[in-house]
């Protein structure tokens, strides 16, 4: 019984290894050559498998995309939520979010291309684009901005105002440098974070007259 219970033990772990190397490729795949000529065969080409292997893992390509959707927007969650256990205040908390989100973009921009190549490629069985479907569930970087925003204004650190727009408003100056390319290539990532926790901090700051 204890063997067998190793080897279905042995068997998950390499299945779930296989899946991750496949997910690895898919972005990789996503970064190189976009999501349109992404097939399973040239994803199979950069994971070192046959094209059968992915279908044995994942019953489509929609499948297989919607497991690397997951997995980018998990990886970044988990990245800027554990980044925010160090600060104490919410000021400190506000320019944390804002260094971490930067900072997970710039050393992982294979990851932001394939996000954007989902999201903005990608179609459900019924033909609607990612990026107008709604969402069901609250992003769990977005709940944590507006949690610390939300606790700036108990504690009188933050001034009032309208905490989903401002969280709206600081996302937004992030996903800016994540797009635009020019912008990225005219302004370092450690000037614009300085500069939008600069801007940010004077917005949400309560007035001390």
């Amino acid at each position: 019984m204890t063997n067998d219970k190793e080897a279905d033990e042995r068997q998950s772990f390499i299945a779930e290894a296989r899946r991750e190397q496949i997910i690895e490729a898919t972005i990789a795949t996503l970064d190189e050559i976009g999501y349109v000529n992404a097939s399973l065969a040239q994803i199979a080409k950069r994971a070192g498998i046959s094209t059968p292997l992915i279908s044995y893992h994942f019953s489509d390509k929609n499948d297989l995309i919607n497991q690397t959707l997951t997995t980018l927007l998990s990886e970044a969650n988990a990245y800027v939520t554990e980044r925010l256990k160090e600060g104490s205040t919410a000021r400190e908390k506000l320019r944390i979010f804002i260094e971490a989100r930067l900072a997970y973009q710039g050393t992982h921009s294979k990851h932001n291309v394939a996000l954007i190549e989902i999201v903005f490629n990608a179609r459900t069985p019924d033909n609607v684009p990612y990026y107008k479907l709604s969402d069901d569930g609250e992003d769990p970087v977005v709940y944590a901005l507006e949690q610390l925003l939300t606790e700036g204004q108990a504690s009188g650190e933050f001034r009032e105002f309208d905490i989903h727009a401002m969280a709206s408003a600081i996302q937004g100056a992030i996903g800016e440098y994540l797009a635009d390319q020019y912008l990225i290539a005219m302004v370092s990532l450690e000037t614009y974070c300085a500069e939008i926790f600069e801007i940010f901090d004077r917005a949400t700051k309560a007035d001390r007259r």
